[in-house]
């Protein structure tokens, strides 16, 4: 096995005429996607980072993939400014091209969307070793095929991500969480479809399932409107949907709870995480059979998607079948990335023809 850690662009367009059966990897926190089988080699891009460009008034900037999102976040809090779509395992040392090749968005994806959401352009290198670049580097500068999105959740099939532009927003000055408990899925549905339909304003909504289901509200902005808006949530829930107990978190508290839904503190390194994209209208039945194969289940964005933890995922892939659904393997043993019932198949072949015919890149078809 090889690894190749270019230091710039050039470097990265010689590798990929040269080699074949590389995966790429850069921070390597999402463990089922970037540790290689033996006959296939390791593109470390790790070495090809940074900021490149930040325009604060303008609320976007551009950084190179392998660009740490601690560093990134760490630049745009300095000017009040934040990642909306509350990327997962920043600590860990989680990257922007990794996060854009996985798709994971955190819990604060709700209000404001995922990262598809927020992405204006890219470059990268294809499988063919051109440089590509789609979109821009600011809100409105576009046109033809929309590469920048597609190239989200393209997991490295089609090309080396290079750099990326994107959009950011205002940071809420201050955080808080309203938990409220309840004993089945049905009520705590029940409180999620009243939430979401209604005229309040909430940055994410989680439902935490442990010995009870624990819905968590959190919501951002001035401190001295929060206490009303939490209020404002007490009220809406007793009459649309009553609650066994409640319990407000507030600052470090609450830093605290997100800080671990968003790095699966709760699981061990030797269980399969797994994110699966669902409708609300799936979860109780589909809960159900989670139950029955002992996994963890944390959902999220008003339970249109759940990140579930097993330790053998043989036995997820049989409930996702089974429920037509598909997820992506975040942690655990390298292998097959998207397990359950797989849709896409023709854009991705006719995708891989054009940007990666000689299958620089390993695809999921040799993952198998």
């Amino acid at each position: 096995m090889s690894t190749f850690r270019p230091e710039n662009s050039e470097e990265l367009q010689k590798i990929v005429q040269s080699e074949s059966s590389l995966i790429i990897r850069s921070g390597g926190t999402k463990t089922a996607l970037s540790a290689p089988p033996d006959d296939a080699s390791i593109l470390d891009m790790s070495q090809i980072r940074g900021m490149i460009e930040y325009e604060p008034g303008e609320y976007t900037f551009t950084a190179y993939a392998a660009t740490p999102l601690s560093e990134i976040i760490a630049a745009l809090a300095e000017h009040g400014q934040y990642l909306p779509f509350d990327p997962i395992l920043v600590e860990q040392g989680a990257t922007l091209g990794g996060t854009v090749a996985a798709n994971t968005s955190g819990s604060g994806r709700y209000r404001y969307g995922g990262v598809r959401d927020f992405i204006l352009g890219i470059r990268f290198v294809d499988g063919q070793a051109n440089f590509v670049r789609s979109g821009g580097k600011v809100v409105k500068n576009a046109a033809g095929f929309d590469l920048s999105k597609f190239m989200v959740g393209s997991l490295g099939h089609y090309g080396a991500l290079v750099e990326m532009s994107f959009k950011v927003f205002p940071q809420p000055g201050i955080y808080q969480t309203l938990a409220v408990s309840y004993v089945d899925t049905q009520p705590a549905l029940k409180a999620i479809f009243a939430l979401s339909t209604s005229h309040l304003e909430m940055d994410a909504l989680d439902l935490e399932v442990a010995d009870n289901f624990r819905l968590l509200i959190r919501v951002g902005g001035l401190d001295n409107t929060l206490a009303g808006r939490i209020a404002s949530l007490k009220t809406f829930l007793q009459e649309k949907a009553p609650y066994l107990d409640e319990e407000t978190l507030t600052a470090s508290d609450d830093k605290q709870c997100w800080r671990d839904i968003n790095h699966f503190a709760g699981c061990s390194d030797a269980e399969t995480i797994v994110k699966v994209p669902i409708s609300a209208r799936q979860m109780p039945e589909l809960d159900k059979q989670l139950v029955g194969i002992g996994a963890k289940r944390h959902y999220i964005a008003a339970a249109n998607l759940v990140w579930v933890a097993v330790d053998n995922y043989s036995s997820l892939e049989t409930v996702l079948f089974k429920n037509n659904l598909a997820g992506l393997r975040i942690k655990g043993q390298f292998g097959q990335p998207i397990i359950g019932k797989h849709s896409g198949e023709t854009i991705y072949q006719r995708m891989k023809q054009a940007l990666d015919p000689s299958h620089s890149f390993l695809s999921k078809h040799a993952q198998k």
